[in-house]
């Protein structure tokens, strides 16, 4: 039996979104071993996926550090991977083809490119029609690609859900990374003392906030819901995005998750991408776009909540 692996570090949205890819590989090698090497933050998540035979941890330390890469060379070669499907397609893993894995048949960008193509006019596409070509072309059928499934992630959330509301609610995303800062919408304060006038408090609001974002979620008019005073974990938070009512949220990790499970919802964009080009946007969930989202006022916002709600 051959092992396979895939690379995918993270973020919490491709990783979302390289679901489906995963599954279309798992189906192409149903006699392999499907591994995944990832970011700690992912494994605990992966690790319940079932078309993943396992998942290897990656701390993706700096690339001076040898001893690490000595290691990390040294776990990877005791599985003799056959091939290598590199759906993160980063410097680094560019690096660990050359350096770690050379052996493998490789799948990435680059072994995609068309002649001529290059790696920054591939990247313009939207995500998912890249992801479907790379796999078409290394010979994958891909039937799952665009077609993402997350319901192997849902846990019995009832409990801890009536903690909370007994009601339907909304669910509110006002956080951003402190890296991505400029994805971040200042107006959420005023959105949900609006929401809650505008319905008359018909729906509970509630944000999920992560490790580092506790203390911000007590500055928003809501519940803040936590699992014995922690952060819900990653089956918790698509299981509670499953069972809301709406969506609110910036160009995050939970907006690819709503976006896959085809819920009600708004997402907000700035100048950073677009929703064509993360892939991000369906029938259900709705974009909108701005050049600078300062300007983008709540009154545009609640118009559009009371546009697509029902």
């Amino acid at each position: 039996m051959s092992n396979i692996l895939i690379i995918k570090h993270g973020s919490l949205g491709d990783l979302i979104q390289a679901n489906g890819a995963i599954l279309d590989i798992k189906n192409s090698f149903k006699n392999s071993k499907v591994l995944l090497l990832t970011s700690n933050n992912f494994v605990d998540l992966m690790s319940k996926c079932p078309y993943i035979d396992g998942v290897i941890t990656d701390k993706r330390l700096p690339r001076w550090n040898l001893i690490y890469l000595f290691d990390l060379k040294k776990l990877l070669k005791r599985y003799n991977f056959t091939h290598v499907f590199d759906l993160q397609n980063s410097s680094r893993t560019k690096f660990y083809r050359k350096f770690l894995l050379p052996e493998a048949v490789w799948s990435s960008t680059e072994t995609t490119l068309e002649p001529g193509e290059t790696k920054e006019s591939f990247d313009k596409d939207p995500v998912l029609d890249r992801m479907e070509i790379q796999l078409k072309k290394s010979g994958i059928k891909t039937q799952n690609v665009k077609q993402i499934d997350l319901s192997w992630a849902f846990v019995n959330m009832d409990r801890l859900i009536k903690q909370y509301t007994n009601d339907e609610f909304f669910l509110i995303f006002p956080f951003c990374s402190r890296k991505h800062i400029k994805k971040k919408w200042p107006y959420y304060k005023e959105l949900i003392n609006k929401i809650k006038i505008t319905y008359k408090n018909k729906y509970t609001i509630l944000v999920a906030p992560g490790p580092n974002e506790i203390e911000e979620s007590k500055e928003f008019n809501a519940k803040v819901v936590l699992y014995n005073n922690n952060p819900i974990d990653l089956t918790q938070l698509i299981t509670l995005v499953a069972k809301s009512k709406f969506v609110i949220t910036n160009d995050t990790g939970p907006a690819h998750i709503c976006s896959h499970l085809k819920k009600k919802g708004l997402v907000l964009f700035g100048s950073h991408t677009t929703a064509k080009q993360v892939s991000i946007e369906t029938e259900e969930f709705k974009a909108i776009s701005v050049k600078d989202l300062s300007e983008l006022k709540v009154d545009t916002v609640l118009s559009e909540i009371e546009r697509n709600l029902n």
